[in-house]
């Protein structure tokens, strides 16, 4: 960088004044130079630091399954075109940033250009400028890529390694210009197969990314200085993948580069899978752990980091997999402490969750404890659901609080507050909701959640109570074959947490066999409004022939019910136990 004095004149006037100057002289006469202060304000605006622009793009929310589709368009994975009206609305939901993930290898050409379809390009052009015009914050990156071709630079790497530079190129220098709020994401989840370990994987992985930020670095423009985002492997977040990282981020030596993780949760509990249906202590140190690494590694060095994708990968089945309340305890204790670790989050959204054509969401419940989270610790509780017995007298019922900091400042059914003291009482973090009350709300006797009682809290949203009328569910007999089975279930107001299968020598059964407990939605799914459980092929693809399997189901109520199966070849037949 070259030192200049006086301050640097504006190039099309130095000339004139150079003139003017000269005759001053001539003619005795002072001219003053321009001012230091003139010239800067004519400076184009300083860059905003790596750190303070991932702070700016807290909240984020990805929109998934659209340009990342692997079919003809942005519409094969069953979502709209994106709109402008979309975006904004987007924006409108307290949403900072959007990641926008892009597959291009379906709209590329052969070697030795692989050139991207200019059609393609310029409808992502269209909508990374939509979101920017919408004062959004951009991600965008090679998505998919990364398993339909990236994955074989270890046997194909010259190849490889030129289409990556082929395509980044061709994304740089079509962004160039781009205003700085967009970003770029070298690749998404990036692996490799063919790799001899760890040690290949963190050199080809360091390959990729030094080549991305050369290319980008090279096409000049506000490129020159754009914010970058490099993922670890598999954008994982094991200290040896970070250590990874941070090894390139030592050698690039560049101060507007981010790193990048995803999160979905610790993984029994994120699928329902070995009876991990609650958000439980394990749980909850899991995700502690991954953000302290991940803080200790890049934020408090000084390198910002976006978690570009977090969720839970039962949702990738339906979003039912999690019990509601548990769900609900995942996300705001993820957005809390991701906060307090100074972590950017990006919501992964496949259409499941922001109805693209209604512009709704889904589950309202969840997108207010998620946005709460950005801001405000919120109360929760030990359960959001109070069962009670059919033709019984209710007893009362005591929910442990998870105050957060907060107090309980009241309980209300629908528009009419309760009275503390008669239909509820507080003692420290316990919420009595008494017999009596109980009795008043289920007297209907109607099966399922009879009332849903709101408790309001100092700060943060509320916590919902449902109010469940049940008695205990029943199995009917059922045959089938190995491609499924279907269990008739009368549910009688419960619901089903999870499934054990177990042979009769002790032995566990199906998927997964160093658990009893199977995954929800892979082995058994309920289906509430059908009454049955289903048992799908997967399940019997893992049951041996010739045996007898007993499965219990357990219900949120606390009720457990068994059954027991026989295969025999491709005939499965059961039985209440």
């Amino acid at each position: 960088m070259q030192s200049r004095t006086p301050p640097p004149l504006i190039p099309l006037l130095t000339p004139l004044l150079t003139a003017l100057t000269a005759l001053a002289i001539l003619l005795g006469l002072a001219v003053a130079a321009p001012t230091a202060h003139a010239a800067e304000d004519r400076r184009p605006p300083a860059v905003a630091s790596a750190q303070s622009t991932v702070a700016a793009m807290q909240p984020g929310w990805n929109l998934g399954n659209t340009l990342d589709s692997t079919g003809s368009d942005e519409t094969s994975w069953g979502n709209p075109r994106v709109t402008r009206e979309l975006l904004r609305s987007i924006r409108a939901q307290g949403f900072n940033s959007v990641r926008i993930p892009v597959t291009w290898s379906q709209h590329q050409g052969a070697a030795p250009s692989y050139t991207i379809d200019p059609a393609y390009l310029a409808r992502v052009r269209e909508v990374v400028d939509w979101a920017l015009a919408e004062g959004l914050h951009v991600l965008i990156n090679v998505h998919h890529d990364s398993w339909q071709w990236v994955m074989n630079l270890p046997t194909q790497h010259d190849a490889v390694l030129a289409r990556f530079t082929a395509t980044w190129t061709q994304i740089a220098n079509t962004f160039r210009g781009s205003s700085d709020r967009l970003l770029f994401e070298s690749i998404n989840e990036p692996f490799f197969e063919g790799s001899s370990g760890d040690a290949q994987n963190a050199q080809l992985l360091h390959e990729l990314n030094t080549t991305f930020h050369g290319v980008v670095r090279r096409s000049g423009g506000n490129n020159a200085s754009r914010i970058l985002v490099l993922p670890t492997l598999r954008t994982n977040a094991d200290q040896a993948r970070l250590d990874e990282l941070t090894a390139t981020f030592t050698a690039l030596n560049d101060p507007n580069l981010v790193a990048t993780v995803h999160f979905y949760g610790f993984w029994p509990f994120s699928v329902n899978v070995a009876g991990y249906t609650r958000f439980d202590a394990e749980t909850q140190q899991d995700l502690v752990n991954t953000f302290d690494r991940v803080h200790n590694a890049f934020t408090a060095r000084g390198i910002p980091v976006i978690v570009g994708e977090y969720g839970l990968l039962g949702f990738d089945r339906h979003t039912g997999v999690i019990e509601q309340g548990e769900k609900l305890k995942f996300f705001e204790f993820l957005g809390n402490y991701a906060r307090s670790r100074q972590l950017t989050t990006m919501l992964w959204d496949n259409g499941q969750h922001f109805n693209r054509t209604t512009l709704q969401w889904t589950d309202p419940s969840l997108f207010r404890q998620i946005r709460s989270s950005w801001t405000t610790a919120s109360s929760t509780a030990a359960t959001d659901q109070i069962f009670v017995r059919r033709g019984q007298t209710p007893a009362a019922a005591t929910i442990a609080l998870n105050l957060n900091g907060n107090t309980l400042s009241s309980v209300h059914h629908g528009s009419t507050q309760l009275v503390r003291g008669t239909d509820y009482t507080v003692s420290g973090d316990r919420l009595t909701i008494t017999g009596p009350t109980l009795a008043r709300l289920t007297a209907s006797g109607a099966y399922g959640v009879n009332a849903v009682l709101s408790a309001r809290f100092s700060r943060g949203v509320p916590w919902d109570l449902n109010v469940i009328t049940y008695a205990p569910p029943t199995v009917r007999a059922a045959s089938g074959t190995t491609n499924g089975l279907t269990v008739p279930t009368a549910f009688n107001g419960d619901q089903l947490a999870t499934m054990e299968a177990v042979y009769s020598d002790g032995g566990f059964a199906g998927p997964h066999n160093w658990t009893s407990y199977k995954e929800f939605g892979a082995a058994f799914s309920p289906n509430y409004s059908g009454g049955e459980i289903t048992l799908p092929a997967a399940f019997f693809a893992e049951v041996r022939d010739n045996s007898t399997v007993t499965l219990t189901f357990h219900f949120w109520s606390g009720t457990t019910v068994r059954y027991t199966l026989t295969r025999s070849g491709s005939t499965v037949t059961g039985t209440p136990a």
